[in-house]
C-alpha cells in the first residue's frame, strides 16, 4: 500500500460482507482495533503479520478456529470464523472477533475487497471442466493476444501477468481466495482488461473463486473425478455448475463485458449446465446442433487441420479455417471452445485463427522427449480415466507400432478411478506399465493390487501385457527397455506437476526429467539425473 492507497479499514471491509452473525458495532468499547489499518487477510495463521485480518476455515485436515490465539499473538487485527466466540475458549480476546456463516465465502469477499475488487474492473472467463481445462484456457489466453487485448491469465501451471510469468505451486489447483485476487490485483494494476482463470471443482466448491465476477463460462467436459471429495458425481456436476448459475449475478461492470456460457453441446453436462446459466448459450461440438462445429477433422503428427462452421450469438454464419501444432483429436474440442469463446467477444476471426495456431504446447501435455532414440516418448497430464483414454487414442494415432503405457492413481483420492483407468489401459495400450502416483499415506502395494485387478478385468495378462513396478523410475526404465523401433512410450499422470508425494512428504519430481533420464540411460548419451525418490 502507498500513501495514496493506504491500508483499508476494517469497517471498510466488513461493510460488504453477507450473513454476518456477530458484528462489532461503532458504539463498542473496542472502537480503537476495530479501526485499525488492514494490512492483510489469510487463512493460515503462519502467514499472520501485524495488522492481518485471519479468518479461520473449518473443514479439511484442520479446523482454522484452532489457531485464532496463534494469529493474534502474531499481530493480527481482527479475525473472522464461523462458530460462537462463547464455544472458543479464548478469554479476554483483544481483537474484534467478526462471525459469519460461511467462513470460505467470507475470505474470498475480504480479499476482494482489501485489494479493490479486482475483477470488477476487468473482463472476467472462467474455464472449466475435468479434462483440457488448462489448454483451453491457454488457447483462449492467446487468442485474447492475438486480438490486441491486454490479458492475463490464472491455470494450473503458472499465473502470466503482463509478461510476467509466476509458478502457481506444486500440485495444484485453483489457488486460495487471498492469492487470487492478489493475482487479480496485479493484473488491474497492469492496466489489463481481461483475465482467464482456470477453475476447478475444489476452487468452485470451496469457494476460492467467489468474488471473480465472471462474466463467461466456459467448460470442457464433465467427466468422473474427484468422487472422493464431492461424494458422487452429481455434487461434482453442481460444483462446476457453480460458475454459470452465477454469471447472471455478475453485476455491472465500467468495462462492456459480454455475459455467455459456451458449453459443449456433445459432453453429458450440457442440458445440465444450459438450465443453470440464466444468460445467452452458445455451444461447440463435432455435429449439429452445436452452434460451433468442426469439420473435415485431419490429425497428424504434426498437428490438426479442420474447418470451423456454425453462427454466433448474433445468428450471423462463418466459416473459419484453422490449425494447430497441437496433437491428438481431444484438442479440436479445446479449440472450438476457445473459438467460440472468440466469438463471444466478437473478436475478428483472424484473431481467432492466429491465436488457436500459436499455441505450439502446453507443458506437460502430450509432450514429445526426443532424445535421439527409435522409438516415440511422450509425457501427459492424464489422469483421469477419460483423459487416459483419449491420449491413448491419440497415441494410437501416431504410431504404427505398439504403445506403452505407464501409469498410477494417487492415494487418498477417487478410488473408483483406479480401476477405471487400468481396464482404459488394458483396452487401448498393448503394454501397461502401473506404478506410483503420489499414494501418501496408503498402501502403495494396495493401490497397484485395485489396478491390477481393472487391468485383468479386462483382459490383461500380468507379466504379459501389464506389470506392477511400484517405483516410477524403474517403472520408465522398463518401458523404455520395453521399447521397440517405432513404438510409442507415454507416460500420463504428472504431466507438468514438479512433486510427488509419499507419507506426507512431496519429492521434488518431474516426469520430463524422469523420462530423459531414463531414456540418455538406455542409449547411453548425457542427460539430467533421474530424480530422487524413496525406496518403495
Amino acid at each position: 500500500m502507498t500513501e495514496s492507497n493506504p491500508p483499508p479499514d476494517l469497517l471498510d471491509l466488513l461493510s460488504g460482507l453477507e450473513h454476518i452473525l456477530e458484528y462489532p458495532t461503532r458504539d463498542s468499547p473496542r472502537d480503537a482495533p476495530r479501526h485499525a489499518a488492514i494490512t492483510g487477510v489469510t487463512m493460515d495463521s503462519r502467514q499472520v503479520q501485524p495488522g492481518y485480518l485471519f479468518v479461520a476455515v473449518s473443514g479439511g485436515a484442520s479446523d482454522g478456529h484452532r489457531y485464532l490465539a496463534d494469529a493474534v499473538r502474531r499481530g493480527a487485527a481482527a479475525l473472522v470464523g464461523e462458530r460462537p466466540l462463547s464455544e472458543l475458549s479464548i478469554a479476554d480476546l483483544p481483537v474484534p472477533y467478526i462471525r459469519v456463516a460461511d467462513s470460505r465465502k467470507a475470505l474470498a469477499s475480504l480479499a476482494a475487497a482489501f485489494y479493490g475488487r479486482p475483477a470488477h474492473h476487468m473482463v472476467m472467463i472462467g474455464v472449466t471442466g475435468t479434462d483440457g481445462k488448462t489448454t483451453t484456457a491457454n488457447l483462449i489466453f492467446q487468442i485474447l493476444q492475438a486480438a490486441g487485448l491486454r490479458a492475463g491469465m490464472i491455470s494450473t501451471v503458472n499465473a502470466l501477468i503482463g509478461g510476467q510469468v509466476l509458478d502457481t505451486g506444486f500440485h495444484v489447483t485453483t489457488p486460495e481466495a487471498p492469492s487470487v485476487q492478489a493475482y487479480l490485483a496485479q493484473m488491474a494494476a497492469a492496466s489489463l482488461t481481461h483475465a482467464v482463470l482456470e477453475t476447478t471443482s475444489h476452487g468452485l466448491a470451496q469457494q476460492r473463486v467467489a468474488a471473480c465476477e465472471f462474466d463467461i463460462g466456459v467448460v470442457t467436459n464433465i467427466t468422473h473425478e474427484h468422487l472422493d471429495y464431492h461424494g458422487n458425481f452429481e455434487a461434482y456436476r453442481a460444483a462446476k455448475g457453480v460458475l454459470f448459475a452465477g454469471l447472471a449475478a455478475t453485476p455491472t461492470k465500467p468495462i462492456a463485458a459480454p455475459r455467455a456460457a459456451v458449453l459443449n453441446r456433445d459432453d453429458g453436462s450440457f442440458e445440465y449446465l444450459s438450465a443453470l446459466a440464466q444468460v445467452p448459450v452458445l455451444s461447440y461440438g463435432l455435429a449439429s446442433p452445436a452452434d460451433v462445429v468442426a469439420q473435415d477433422i485431419v490429425s497428424r503428427s504434426d498437428g490438426l487441420r479442420f474447418t470451423a462452421v456454425g453462427r454466433d450469438l448474433d445468428g450471423s454464419s462463418f466459416r473459419l479455417p484453422l490449425a494447430t501444432s497441437l496433437i491428438g483429436g481431444f484438442n479440436v474440442y479445446n479449440c472450438l471452445a476457445a473459438l467460440a469463446l472468440g466469438l463471444v467477444l466478437k473478436l475478428e476471426p483472424e484473431a481467432i485463427r492466429l491465436g488457436i495456431s500459436a499455441l505450439h504446447a502446453v507443458p506437460g501435455r502430450m509432450e514429445s522427449i526426443d532424445l535421439g532414440q527409435d522409438f516415440t516418448a511422450m509425457v501427459d497430464f492424464a489422469h483421469t480415466p477419460n483423459a487416459l483414454r483419449r491420449s491413448l487414442e491419440a497415441a494410437r494415432k501416431l504410431t504404427t507400432g505398439r504403445v506403452i503405457a505407464v501409469f498410477g492413481s494417487a492415494g487418498l483420492r477417487d478410488k473408483q478411478k483406479r480401476r477405471m483407468m487400468a481396464q482404459v489401459s488394458a483396452e487401448l495400450a498393448d503394454l501397461s506399465v502401473l506404478t506410483a502416483e503420489d499414494p501418501r499415506t496408503e498402501s502403495l502395494a494396495a493401490i497397484l493390487g485395485e489396478m491390477a485387478a481393472g487391468a485383468q478385468a479386462s483382459g490383461g495378462l500380468e507379466g504379459k501385457t501389464f506389470w506392477r513396478v511400484p517405483d516410477r523410475r524403474a517403472a520408465l526404465r522398463f518401458a523404455v527397455g520395453l521399447a521397440r523401433p517405432g513404438d510409442l512410450v507415454i507416460t500420463c499422470g504428472k504431466g507438468h506437476e514438479q512433486s510427488m508425494c509419499f507419507g506426507e512428504v512431496e519429492y521434488l519430481w518431474d516426469d520430463r526429467v524422469a523420462l530423459r533420464a531414463a531414456l540418455a540411460e538406455h542409449l547411453g548419451v548425457p542427460g539430467p539425473e533421474m530424480p530422487y525418490l524413496p525406496d518403495m
